[in-house]
């Protein structure tokens, strides 16, 4: 880094976001909760599980649970195409490849300039961390609190 961005860093502290799209929303996640992003394979749909869970997918050896945030968050439903993404996240011990329509890139936010969450919103504000202005220009970016989110999918996943 530069010494006069760290310098800047210092006194004005930031935090790395994931931007991505999924249909209308513009999302983003702390990029540490993001592993790398990959073309979506195929996906092997699982019987008796929550409708916000795909399939699974195959991924270095692994099987990864691939998950429909629009329908977790009740937004409607996400659409595989060919220029659809995946990007595996992770948390503690979880990984997950999440759908997104679109990659935005990698942005850098100070923390100042993160709004909190709107109030009285729908379930899916429970799982913002809050909204930035300006990433994207005239759009604000929701800011998902990753770990809250994949816990709340695997207790909604067990509870069914």
């Amino acid at each position: 880094m530069a010494p006069d961005r760290a310098i800047a860093a210092q006194a004005r502290p930031e935090q790395e976001f994931f931007c991505f799209r999924v249909a209308d929303l513009r999302l983003a996640v702390p990029s540490e909760n993001v592993l790398e992003v990959i073309r979506t394979g195929l996906l092997t749909p699982l019987p008796r599980t929550p409708s916000f869970l795909m399939g699974v997918t195959g991924h270095r050896g692994e099987v990864i649970p691939v998950m429909d945030l629009l329908r977790f968050l009740g937004k409607g439903e996400a659409r595989v195409g060919p220029r659809t993404r995946l990007f595996i996240g992770t948390s503690g011990n979880y990984r997950v490849g999440v759908v997104a329509d679109a990659v935005l890139g990698l942005r850098r936010i100070p923390v100042a300039d993160i709004l909190p969450p709107p109030l009285g919103g729908d379930a899916a504000v429970e799982h913002l961390l809050g909204v930035a202005e300006g990433l994207v220009p005239n759009e604000s970016v929701a800011l998902l609190h990753f770990s809250k989110l994949l816990q709340s999918a695997r207790q909604r996943a067990v509870l069914r």
